[in-house]
């Protein structure tokens, strides 16, 4: 069956998207043409790309085993992606059974494929949710994941800020989160920052312009400024690479992680 058959209804198989692009460099199969041509002008300037984004993937994965060895049950996994193993839930759950995930994206084809794969996959969640609307993303995770944000939750969001505009409100959304996290709680961030080399800024923006993989590299204090008011876990704001136990040379595209808590 030719590429074109397969694309899902709605969906514009000629336009890059985020998640696919993602998926693209992890390896996976869910993507399409113009996905693929995006990652390679990635991979063209900077043939590390594939390494960053394991790297993220990685990061994130570290922060659900610190999360869970910490004692949270409830992740509210935004921006969540593709399904790959492992996935969240399989590390949360392997370390506390009784985890549950909210596991939210904002595109549908994103949404579709959660279904698919985790149909079936106890405690987790698939929920059609946008993170520039904060407060119906939190009620979704409440009346169809269960969580209770009256106890502590692990906040995750990798690899999505960096694709809301400043005038799409990304601090006023993650203060929102802030404001709900209970003591104990977790907010883990990564964040492409200005950091990267040029000259990749610049080959990827003119693929993404306009498109919902469009990229808005903010610089370290900027990306700081969504732990306001958290206490940072070492390394603190870091390159992703450094988070990780491996001694791993870092990357063109730098992306910044980082772990608060909530005392």
């Amino acid at each position: 069956m030719s590429e074109s058959k397969r694309v899902p209804v709605g969906v514009d198989p000629f336009r890059p998207n985020p998640a696919r692009v993602y998926n693209y460099m992890l390896g996976g199969k869910d993507n399409y043409d113009a996905d693929r041509l995006v990652g390679d002008r990635m991979l063209q300037v900077a043939p590390d790309t594939k390494d960053t984004a394991w790297h993220s993937r990685n990061f994130l994965l570290l922060a659900v085993r610190k999360a869970a060895e910490a004692g949270i049950r409830q992740f509210v996994d935004i921006g969540a992606g593709i399904p790959i193993t492992p996935n969240v839930h399989e590390v949360a759950q392997g370390i506390e059974p009784t985890a549950i995930v909210a596991s939210i994206d904002y595109d549908p084809v994103v949404h579709a494929h959660s279904n698919a794969l985790l149909t079936g996959a106890p405690g987790v969640t698939p929920i059609l949710a946008d993170i520039r609307e904060p407060d119906k993303l939190l009620e979704l995770a409440s009346a169809e994941a269960g969580i209770d944000f009256s106890q502590p939750v692990a906040f995750l969001i990798v690899g999505v800020l960096h694709y809301v505009m400043d005038d799409e409100g990304p601090y006023d959304a993650i203060a929102r989160f802030r404001e709900v996290m209970a003591p104990g709680s977790l907010l883990a961030i990564q964040h492409a920052s200005t950091n990267t080399h040029p000259f990749f800024k610049t080959t990827s923006s003119n693929d993404t312009v306009g498109s919902p993989a469009q990229v808005d590299f903010r610089p370290p204090e900027q990306v700081q400024r969504f732990f306001e008011g958290l206490e940072m876990l070492p390394p603190g704001l870091a390159a992703a690479n450094e988070w990780l136990e491996e001694d791993l040379k870092p990357t063109k595209l730098v992306v910044l992680c980082g772990i608060g808590r909530k005392n």
